[in-house]
């Protein structure tokens, strides 16, 4: 980490929001500085309004770590960009704080970034911890227009070599992106409207519409623990999913595909989402869901 920040400006802002999360962030947190030699870099931890003030102890623990309390949960988008404002780095590093570094692979992201004016981010090889160290995230296939699926890349896969390719993506993975910061000056912030989940994909079509080119890049892997801050099936969970899929059709589909795609979801997906949740004895997720398509039609 840089020990004089009035002297050497940070290279690297690296960001990371956390929410009642203080063992998983204070485990990032000494992985980081183990293991990045490479590049200057600072450390922002953004506590997202935590049952107990965990900035306050994050500064006590870590003196160099640049800490932010914010008064009340922003999400996921709304923490990210708390940290944003605040980032002195020439290129931005966001990261989940249930993840955790074995290596120093940050400065093949930055040389990523810096090989082509056109490359706005950068998205490392993804570890799911969860899963006997299976691969998590090695590139997005696009998005289908109207049920908006897509497939992983290497998801559930071991990792034995088959994805240690660089390829530009669709997509970055929301649990580990680098961006420079110039691009998010022209192009805007993270979409807060979102608060959780898709605001990833959000924002990378938008950086798509601008003419940037997106990347995934295995040089670089971060081992995820996954789902640590709303559960893997929790109805916070469902009822963000099944909203934000609806909004991120509204915002980002032409005139045509977007009438389509919310009609699928509204009158086919959720229908059977809820049905399905029901008949495995789980009310809470059905409910979640048809709450999250109400909240939609209220925005």
């Amino acid at each position: 980490m840089n020990k004089d920040r009035s002297e050497n400006a940070p290279v690297l802002s690296i960001i990371t929001v956390n929410y009642n999360g203080l063992t998983d962030t204070i485990e990032l947190i000494d992985s980081l500085v183990k293991h990045i030699a490479s590049v200057n870099f600072e450390i922002i931890v953004v506590d997202n309004a935590s049952r107990v003030d965990e900035a306050e102890v994050i500064r006590e623990k870590y003196p160099d770590v640049i800490t932010i309390r914010s008064d009340r949960n922003l999400g996921f988008s709304g923490g990210n960009n708390l940290g944003i404002l605040k980032a002195k780095g020439t290129y931005i590093f966001l990261i989940n704080n249930d993840t955790y570094v074995t290596s120093d692979g940050f400065r093949a992201l930055i040389d990523r970034l810096e090989s082509n004016s056109s490359i706005a981010a950068v998205s490392p090889k993804i570890i799911y911890t969860g899963q006997g160290n299976r691969i998590q995230f090695a590139g997005y296939e696009p998005l289908t227009k109207i049920t908006l699926r897509n497939d992983i890349f290497g998801f559930g896969e071991p990792d034995d070599g088959r994805w240690n390719k660089p390829a530009p993506t669709p997509i970055m993975h929301g649990a580990a992106m680098m961006l420079k910061k110039s691009a998010i000056e022209q192009v805007g912030m993270m979409p807060e409207i979102y608060f959780l989940y898709y605001e990833e994909l959000d924002w990378s079509a938008s950086f798509l519409r601008a003419g940037y080119e997106l990347w995934y890049d295995p040089s670089c892997v971060i081992y995820h623990k996954g789902a640590q801050s709303t559960g893997a099936e929790s109805p916070l969970r469902i009822f963000y999913m099944t909203r934000n899929r609806l909004l991120y059709a509204s915002r980002n589909l032409k005139p045509l595909e977007k009438s389509l795609s919310i009609l699928y979801q509204i009158l086919l997906a959720n229908p059977k989402t809820v049905l399905l949740f029901f008949l495995k004895g789980k009310p809470s997720l059905s409910k979640a869901c048809i709450r999250g398509v109400l909240a939609f039609f209220r925005l």
